[in-house]
């Protein structure tokens, strides 16, 4: 079977064929869609439900890929950690670094889609607002087990409370 070529310029249109609606063309997706969508279109595309799963980050976006419609994704998440975040709110993305030296960079990815211009210090409301929006996330997500554990270890030497460690510990190490 020869396949092919893959479009590779913005508007340009692929033919691909689904199960139940037959064949059709789409156009390339300019809106936000994230990799951890993937798992609930493909579940949605399959006729799967995922009631019983555990809450999901993603979202089923196959209206916006078929159809043109908008992406129901209003964020982008890139990374939130201890050391700073990404986040993407329509045009705006806010990159934080917070480890020392300290960074933060806001780009309009409608008019900078390469992320040239540093829009921060013209926009200080915006910043704050993204600002704000990765310490929520930052509040929700689970703490990395590296911070954890470097933490306990740091509060047991700085406590003066160094021990050797028990067989089950030692069964644990790598």
């Amino acid at each position: 079977m020869r396949q092919r070529p893959v479009p590779r310029r913005q508007g340009d249109v692929l033919r691909r064929r689904h199960p139940r609606r037959g064949a059709r063309e789409l156009a390339g997706v300019d809106q936000p869609i994230h990799v951890v969508d993937v798992y609930p279109t493909l579940a949605h595309l399959a006729g799967a439900s995922l009631e019983k799963t555990k809450p999901l980050d993603g979202v089923d976006v196959w209206p916006t890929i078929a159809d043109g419609q908008p992406s129901p994704r209003r964020e982008v998440v890139y990374n939130v950690s201890p050391f700073g975040g990404a986040v993407r709110q329509g045009d705006w993305k806010l990159v934080w670094r917070a480890s020392l030296p300290s960074q933060v960079e806001l780009f309009d990815l409608a008019k900078d889609p390469s992320e040239t211009t540093n829009l921060a210090a013209q926009n200080p409301e915006k910043v704050a607002e993204l600002q704000k929006r990765i310490e929520t996330l930052a509040g929700e997500a689970v703490p990395p087990l590296l911070v954890q554990e470097g933490m306990g270890t740091l509060m047991k030497t700085l406590s003066g409370s160094v021990s050797l460690p028990d067989e089950k510990e030692l069964e644990l190490q790598p």
